[in-house]
């Protein structure tokens, strides 16, 4: 019996499926999960962002009508026991207090996407991060270059925040067909984006540290952070124990750290780090957390402050658009923004394995980085921590307005054809794809 002969093997061609080199997809890995808590996250954040944008409005039409001098007086108007420290004019404690509840907000987010989210893997992590730090120092950077030489370069970090609610709320109004993926990275982009805005404002807007306030202030955090590992799941579902037990541990600690020397706001962020993603049994607290105090950050606080922030009397701006600062400002979150986020995922695509994937285009990535641009809440409020004169205060935060409503027009024009084309197309699952590991 003679044995078969063997047979040359056939060389594959270069271009055959098994021979190209595994390429992962920026913006197509969407677990199912995801989507839906995406799609809940960007309701919440489109209501509080329509809100924002009234009580904005409101406050800018206040300040420059014949209720000026009432509005103005309100804003000024000084309220607390000046024994604690804590005589402040309502401006400041909308500012201080009341933005120390959203960046409550922003430090569960972030610990969820640390720990569960798409911040917690590398491979989904590197895009939204590094399109967030050139987002950050491309605006930063023209911001330096317009004021070279000026008196105003404290306001470099004015140009580098990015508003979620804000942005959320236009991207619904505007391109409500998008991408989920693109969704989402907008999402985790804007959640980088207020993790560096809060490093910035603990770094470089410290006056100094003082000890004592500090120290007092980490035995409420202390007690925090016990009782919410304690009995974390307890609090979660609760519907008072949150209220009545953890919210007033968390006004001592903000009034204590008020006095540190570091921005009050930081609290928040301290006080949201030390509650943990989930229980001992495994159940949800962050999120229940964060759904808990969802309304008081979007329906209360952050209105309240774009209210008085948003207040600028146009009869003090005369400098503004050409002044330095309003320049570095405007063409920082509408040129700088775009072109930072839009180069760097452009470079991760360039020098890595990574591709956009079918579902999305340039064109639309340069509309989210545009989106980006809407720099409100945080920014306003580091423009009322970088300067001492109340005509660069109200410059910088007109500009601010001003370019957040110039970068809105710029994302619709890239991104509301391509949601046009998408809402026209039959629905499938081609953009609902699942976590990369399922797809191998």
């Amino acid at each position: 019996m003679t044995s078969p002969t063997p047979t040359t093997p056939i060389p594959h061609s270069p271009k055959a499926r098994s021979q190209r080199r595994y390429q992962r997809r920026v913006f197509s890995y969407i677990s199912r999960r995801e989507v839906v808590r995406i799609n809940r996250m960007l309701r919440v954040e489109f209501v509080g962002g329509l809100i924002i944008m009234v009580a904005a409005l409101i406050g800018f039409i206040a300040a420059n009508t014949p209720i000026a001098d009432w509005y103005l007086s309100l804003r000024n108007t000084p309220i607390g026991p000046e024994a604690l420290g804590l005589n402040l004019t309502v401006g400041a404690w909308a500012s201080d207090g009341l933005l120390a509840i959203f960046f409550f907000m922003v430090g569960l987010e972030l610990k969820r996407e640390f720990v569960e989210g798409d911040l917690r893997s590398i491979k989904t992590a590197v895009v939204p991060v590094a399109a967030a730090f050139g987002g950050v120092a491309v605006p930063a950077l023209i911001y330096l270059v317009v004021n070279l030489g000026s008196e105003s370069l404290h306001g470099w970090a004015i140009p580098t925040a990015t508003d979620i609610a804000f942005a959320v709320a236009v991207l619904g109004l505007i391109a409500p067909g998008i991408s989920p993926a693109l969704r989402m990275f907008l999402l985790t982009l804007a959640v980088v984006d207020d993790f560096i805005a809060i490093a910035i404002i603990a770094m470089f807007y410290t006056e100094g540290i003082s000890l004592l306030p500090l120290l007092l202030a980490a035995i409420p955090a202390i007690i925090f952070a016990v009782l919410i590992r304690w009995k974390g799941e307890w609090f979660a579902h609760s519907p008072w124990g949150a209220w009545l037990i953890l919210l007033p541990l968390g006004i001592i600690t903000w009034a204590l750290f008020h006095n540190t020397g570091i921005h009050a706001t930081i609290a928040g962020v301290v006080l949201a780090f030390l509650v943990p993603v989930r229980g001992k049994n495994g159940r949800e607290v962050a999120e229940r957390m964060n759904s808990r105090f969802q309304p008081l950050s979007a329906l209360i606080a952050v209105p309240i402050f774009a209210f008085f922030a948003a207040g600028v009397p146009l009869g003090g701006v005369d400098r503004f658009p050409f002044d330095p600062i309003a320049m570095g400002i405007m063409i920082g979150l509408v040129v700088g923004k775009p072109l930072g986020i839009t180069i760097t995922t452009w470079a991760i695509t360039r020098f890595t394995r990574a591709t956009l994937g079918t579902s999305v285009a340039w064109r639309e990535i340069i509309g989210v980085g545009a989106l980006a641009g809407v720099g409100f809440t945080v920014a306003l409020l580091i423009a009322e921590l970088s300067f001492t004169d109340h005509s660069d205060i109200d410059t910088a935060r007109l500009s601010v307005m001003v370019a957040s409503i110039v970068a809105v027009g710029v994302a619709a024009l890239f991104l509301v054809p391509g949601a046009k084309k998408r809402a026209m197309e039959p629905v499938t699952q081609a953009n609902l794809v699942l976590p990369e590991e399922e797809q191998r």
